[in-house]
């Protein structure tokens, strides 16, 4: 079976897929590491007791409109596949920066956050710290501080490889010979390929983003990378991060699954969890396919699948309703529409919907998220009398838990030398970090904590 694309996915049934790759590489389980102890007392609920819900943004960079300048690329490759041979020449080369600082000034005002990728060698158009041919040195240098000032505080920031079409020799800087789909980043090359190739490959994108100013806690996949590589790219990203940015929790975007499956984030590969230096991976799962403007700026979508004018339904209303993060994939050229923006006002109609269907939403970045699931899964929680203690390898915001046990007076968070008098707030919608409410389970009362979990030991005293 040829490697499958993320946008060739979209269209193909989960269980095909997983078969043909196969057992040992199947494609919705890596190796997930060391485990700790848990009391089955204690339930760890989402932050808040909300649904995450994420925007994740492929195919964006600095000025390059992606799709004008891969269309012919992909076309070189796959002549006869429809998809490739549409009018390109018509797109715009650009997506302009007053698109960019539109786009998130709305996001920043209805609280929209999630990935925004920055392909360091676009299409091999030009180097983001180096220069852009077709854009002045200025003009290059803008784009990026509009990046660094106005997408980087609330969003991550990914490369999305190399080029995001052709395979780059990073012994050389310059694209294989070779023109076929083993050497484009989107097919096959990264079949077969080591744990170690892979984390080079992803080390060199990592360190052009790097040296443009840009700071990366994750990377996305473009197209079927590593598809087939899947436990050596879980590995590579886990390196490749830790060692250009001195990531604590890596994370990737690799999967879009749209059907009954869990889409609640894969903590992976996680090791040292008692000792000085723990190490995990996560792997961040798209719950919808592009219903917005496609990767090619060319595509229509409409806001009704993702929740429908009624807002009964929906693959948001399903995905939050079994309160797994809701994260939504859409492409740049396709929020840009060739400038007619079809994809943004998509977006903002399913956002306006989500907000009057739902109050127990909570938007994230991808490394909130990746941070909230790794302590979720990887602290040890124990009970002894009327005392929760936690062994937490990772800090975490917001840590969530539910138990049965009544306090006696007020509850204190004990770390160190540090202590925090819980406050009794009326309902779940009041919680935040220092907080805890009753939840009627109506065969007993539970309790439901919110605190800021420190790294390394701390407990809760319950009287």
């Amino acid at each position: 079976m040829a490697s499958v694309s993320r946008r060739r996915f979209l269209q193909v049934g989960a269980a095909v897929l997983s078969g043909a790759l196969g057992r040992n590489i199947g494609w919705t389980f890596q190796p997930p590491g060391e485990r700790p102890s848990r009391t089955p007392d204690v339930i760890v609920l989402n932050p808040r007791c909300r649904v995450p819900v994420s925007l994740i943004i492929d195919d964006s960079t600095c000025l390059v409109n992606l799709a004008h300048f891969a269309m012919p690329q992909f076309a070189e490759v796959w002549p006869n596949r429809a998809e490739y041979q549409k009018s390109w020449r018509q797109f715009p080369r650009e997506i302009p920066d007053a698109f960019v600082q539109k786009f998130m000034a709305w996001c920043g005002e209805n609280g929209v956050k999630g990935k925004y990728s920055v392909v360091p060698y676009p299409a091999c158009v030009g180097w983001l710290d180096r220069d852009l041919p077709g854009w002045s040195h200025q003009e290059l240098e803008r784009s990026l501080r509009i990046v660094r000032e106005e997408i980087m505080p609330h969003w991550d920031i990914h490369p999305e490889m190399v080029t995001h079409t052709w395979v780059i020799n990073t012994k050389t800087g310059r694209p294989y010979e070779e023109r076929s789909q083993r050497f484009m980043e989107n097919w096959g090359w990264s079949e077969g390929r080591s744990a170690e190739e892979l984390t080079d490959y992803i080390a060199y994108a990592l360190q052009i983003l790097k040296n443009a100013g840009l700071r990366c806690e994750g990377i996305t996949t473009p197209g079927g990378f590593g598809s087939r590589a899947r436990p050596q790219l879980s590995i590579a990203t886990l390196e490749a991060c830790r060692d250009v940015f001195q990531v604590e929790i890596p994370h990737y975007f690799r999967d879009v699954f749209t059907g009954a499956e869990s889409v609640a984030p894969r903590v992976e590969n996680a090791t040292g969890l008692d000792g000085p230096e723990p190490r995990c991976v996560v792997s961040i799962i798209g719950c919808t396919g592009d219903w917005f403007g496609g990767w090619d700026g060319d595509t229509p979508g409409s806001p009704d699948k993702f929740i429908t004018p009624d807002l009964a339904s929906g693959r948001l209303v399903e995905v939050i309703t079994r309160d797994e993060p809701a994260v939504m994939v859409c492409h740049w050229p396709g929020m840009f529409f060739n400038g007619k923006e079809l994809g943004f006002r998509i977006l903002q109609e399913v956002v306006k919907r989500l907000h009057a269907r739902f109050d127990n939403l909570i938007w994230m970045n991808l490394s909130e998220i990746a941070r909230y699931w790794a302590a979720r899964e990887l602290t040890r929680i124990t009970i002894a009398g009327q005392q929760i203690a936690f062994t937490a390898p990772f800090a975490c915001p917001g840590f969530t838990i539910e138990l049965s046990r009544n306090p006696q007076k007020a509850p204190q968070l004990h770390h160190e030398s540090q202590r925090v008098v819980f406050q009794e707030v009326s309902s779940w919608r009041d919680l935040r970090p220092g907080t805890f409410c009753k939840k009627n389970q109506g065969h007993g009362d539970r309790y439901v904590f919110c605190f800021d979990l420190p790294k390394g030991k701390s407990f809760i005293a319950l009287q």
